[in-house]
């Protein structure tokens, strides 16, 4: 294994709740959900060896990853859905699968995903960013608007899901 891979190994392993997480908002489903992770690591690795760490490593990771779902977000809803299969390629796991868990908690997290799910793409990652705990000015950093933007568009969504609630 050459530094670069081991770098990025630990990196993904530094990270793989995160992208995890990011995937889990973009998918309804476990396998679309690691289909997603897969993805999202195909697209680290590519641009691994030329981050130029101008950004934190947290920032450009959540960049990736939600530009990643949410460009495959698009595709899937503009196409017919391809049958992917064959193939001998090793798939990382992550040892979670919040689709199975039942306990009161889950379903309170399932409920509010359901609602979530609902919103537009770039919508999603703001209030995914939001639950991270990232402040504003680190959510703004990476989904390219800034602050006070933030601030907006997460009252705008609290009152979107707001009419959820009550629909």
């Amino acid at each position: 294994m050459t530094a670069l891979e081991r770098q990025f190994s630990q990196t993904v392993a530094e990270h793989k709740s995160t992208i995890y997480t990011v995937c889990y908002m973009f998918s309804k489903d476990a396998d679309e959900v690691n289909d997603l992770f897969q993805e999202v690591l195909v697209n680290l690795w590519k641009g691994f060896e030329s981050f130029e760490h101008r950004s934190d490593i947290r920032t450009w990771v959540y960049r990736v990853a939600l530009n990643t779902c949410i460009s495959l977000d698009r595709k899937k809803r503009r196409t017919i859905p391809l049958f992917r299969g064959g193939g001998t390629e090793e798939r990382l796991t992550m040892d979670i699968n919040l689709f199975e868990d039942r306990d009161a908690d889950t379903r309170q997290v399932d409920m509010l995903h359901k609602r979530i799910s609902k919103l537009q793409p770039f919508d999603r990652a703001i209030v995914l960013l939001w639950l991270e705990n990232l402040s504003y000015e680190e959510i703004g950093q990476i989904v390219g608007i800034t602050a006070k933007n933030v601030s907006v568009r997460l009252y705008r969504i609290r009152e979107q899901l707001k009419q959820m609630s009550n629909d």
